[in-house]
Protein backbone atom coordinates (compact mmCIF):
# COMPACT_ATOMS: atom_id res chain seq x y z
CA UNK A 1 0.00 0.00 0.00
CA UNK A 2 1.73 3.42 -0.86
CA UNK A 3 2.72 5.56 1.81
CA UNK A 4 0.48 8.44 0.96
CA UNK A 5 -2.73 5.82 0.88
CA UNK A 6 -1.66 4.69 4.75
CA UNK A 7 -1.32 8.65 5.39
CA UNK A 8 -4.81 9.66 4.02
CA UNK A 9 -6.78 6.54 5.74
CA UNK A 10 -5.11 7.61 9.14
CA UNK A 11 -6.15 11.42 8.68
CA UNK A 12 -9.38 9.80 7.67
CA UNK A 13 -9.90 7.88 11.02
CA UNK A 14 -8.91 10.92 12.88
CA UNK A 15 -10.91 13.12 10.97
CA UNK A 16 -13.50 10.67 12.43
CA UNK A 17 -12.46 11.35 15.39
CA UNK A 18 -13.33 14.36 16.11
CA UNK A 19 -16.76 13.91 15.82
CA UNK A 20 -16.79 11.29 18.33
CA UNK A 21 -14.39 12.59 20.46
CA UNK A 22 -17.03 15.82 20.79
CA UNK A 23 -20.23 13.60 21.30
CA UNK A 24 -18.24 11.51 24.02
CA UNK A 25 -16.50 14.23 25.63
CA UNK A 26 -20.24 16.65 25.77
CA UNK A 27 -21.93 13.44 26.93
CA UNK A 28 -19.25 12.84 29.63
CA UNK A 29 -19.15 16.85 30.40
CA UNK A 30 -22.87 16.31 30.94
CA UNK A 31 -23.06 13.22 33.23
CA UNK A 32 -20.11 14.71 35.46
CA UNK A 33 -21.90 18.02 35.60
CA UNK A 34 -19.06 20.13 34.32
CA UNK A 35 -17.35 20.31 30.85
CA UNK A 36 -14.86 21.44 32.34
CA UNK A 37 -14.31 18.65 34.42
CA UNK A 38 -15.09 16.56 31.92
CA UNK A 39 -12.09 18.18 29.61
CA UNK A 40 -10.01 17.25 32.36
CA UNK A 41 -10.79 13.45 32.78
CA UNK A 42 -10.45 13.67 28.42
CA UNK A 43 -6.64 14.84 28.50
CA UNK A 44 -5.69 12.51 31.82
CA UNK A 45 -7.13 9.60 29.65
CA UNK A 46 -5.05 10.95 26.75
CA UNK A 47 -2.06 11.52 28.28
CA UNK A 48 -1.86 7.64 29.65
CA UNK A 49 -2.23 6.68 26.46
CA UNK A 50 0.04 8.91 24.86
CA UNK A 51 2.63 7.65 27.68
CA UNK A 52 2.25 4.13 27.22
CA UNK A 53 2.67 4.99 23.39
CA UNK A 54 6.13 6.56 24.23
CA UNK A 55 6.97 3.69 26.44
CA UNK A 56 6.56 1.11 24.39
CA UNK A 57 7.96 3.19 20.96
CA UNK A 58 11.07 3.44 22.90
CA UNK A 59 10.56 7.29 22.08
CA UNK A 60 11.02 8.86 25.84
CA UNK A 61 14.24 9.63 25.66
CA UNK A 62 13.43 12.00 22.88
CA UNK A 63 11.53 14.28 25.39
CA UNK A 64 15.25 15.49 26.27
CA UNK A 65 15.03 17.95 23.47
CA UNK A 66 11.93 19.80 25.01
CA UNK A 67 14.23 22.40 26.30
CA UNK A 68 15.92 22.88 22.49
CA UNK A 69 12.98 23.67 21.00
CA UNK A 70 11.26 26.82 20.06
CA UNK A 71 8.98 27.71 22.35
CA UNK A 72 5.64 28.42 20.24
CA UNK A 73 5.44 25.04 19.15
CA UNK A 74 3.79 24.35 22.48
CA UNK A 75 1.23 26.68 21.63
CA UNK A 76 -0.12 23.41 20.31
CA UNK A 77 -1.09 22.33 23.62
CA UNK A 78 -3.20 25.77 23.96
CA UNK A 79 -5.11 25.25 20.83
CA UNK A 80 -5.95 21.27 21.51
CA UNK A 81 -7.55 22.70 25.21
CA UNK A 82 -9.02 25.44 23.32
CA UNK A 83 -10.85 22.65 21.01
CA UNK A 84 -11.53 20.11 23.87
CA UNK A 85 -12.86 22.50 26.17
CA UNK A 86 -14.98 24.66 23.70
CA UNK A 87 -16.68 21.93 21.95
CA UNK A 88 -17.12 19.83 25.43
CA UNK A 89 -19.61 23.39 26.27
CA UNK A 90 -20.53 23.91 22.58
CA UNK A 91 -21.80 20.76 21.10
CA UNK A 92 -24.78 19.51 23.72
CA UNK A 93 -26.41 23.49 23.05
CA UNK A 94 -25.35 23.70 19.49
CA UNK A 95 -25.56 20.05 18.55
CA UNK A 96 -22.35 18.05 17.37
CA UNK A 97 -22.88 18.46 13.39
CA UNK A 98 -23.18 22.60 13.67
CA UNK A 99 -19.79 22.58 16.40
CA UNK A 100 -18.30 20.43 13.92
CA UNK A 101 -19.24 22.17 10.64
CA UNK A 102 -17.96 25.54 11.80
CA UNK A 103 -15.02 23.71 13.21
CA UNK A 104 -13.60 22.40 9.40
CA UNK A 105 -14.73 25.92 8.29
CA UNK A 106 -12.00 27.31 10.43
CA UNK A 107 -9.68 24.49 9.60
CA UNK A 108 -10.10 25.21 6.34
CA UNK A 109 -9.42 28.35 6.61
CA UNK A 110 -6.49 27.96 8.46
CA UNK A 111 -5.02 25.17 7.15
CA UNK A 112 -4.49 27.27 3.69
CA UNK A 113 -3.25 29.95 5.00
CA UNK A 114 -0.62 27.56 6.60
CA UNK A 115 0.39 25.85 3.55
CA UNK A 116 0.12 29.12 1.35
CA UNK A 117 2.77 31.32 4.05
CA UNK A 118 4.45 27.69 5.14
CA UNK A 119 4.28 28.66 8.62
CA UNK A 120 5.44 26.45 11.26
CA UNK A 121 7.85 24.99 8.98
CA UNK A 122 4.64 23.36 7.28
CA UNK A 123 5.13 22.55 3.20
CA UNK A 124 5.32 25.82 1.02
CA UNK A 125 1.45 25.25 -1.31
CA UNK A 126 0.67 28.22 -2.49
CA UNK A 127 -3.19 29.44 -2.56
CA UNK A 128 -4.08 29.36 -6.06
CA UNK A 129 -7.45 30.61 -7.53
CA UNK A 130 -8.03 26.86 -8.13
CA UNK A 131 -7.14 25.38 -4.52
CA UNK A 132 -9.66 28.59 -3.08
CA UNK A 133 -12.26 27.30 -5.04
CA UNK A 134 -11.83 23.89 -4.13
CA UNK A 135 -11.76 24.77 -0.50
CA UNK A 136 -14.99 27.35 -1.23
CA UNK A 137 -17.26 24.10 -2.72
CA UNK A 138 -16.08 21.78 0.45
CA UNK A 139 -17.10 25.04 2.68
CA UNK A 140 -20.23 25.13 0.15
CA UNK A 141 -20.45 20.74 0.87
CA UNK A 142 -19.99 20.73 4.85
CA UNK A 143 -22.72 23.56 4.90
CA UNK A 144 -25.03 21.30 3.00
CA UNK A 145 -24.67 18.07 5.06
CA UNK A 146 -26.50 20.36 7.53
CA UNK A 147 -29.29 21.57 5.99
CA UNK A 148 -32.57 19.99 7.09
Amino acid sequence: MPQTTIYALVMLAAGIGIPLLAALNAGLGKSLGSPIAASAVLFCVALVMTGFILIVSGEIPKLARLPLTPKQFLFGGFFVAFYVLSVTFIAPKFGVGNAVFFVLIGQMISAAAIDHFGLFGAQLSPLSLTRAGGIGLMAVGVWLTQQT
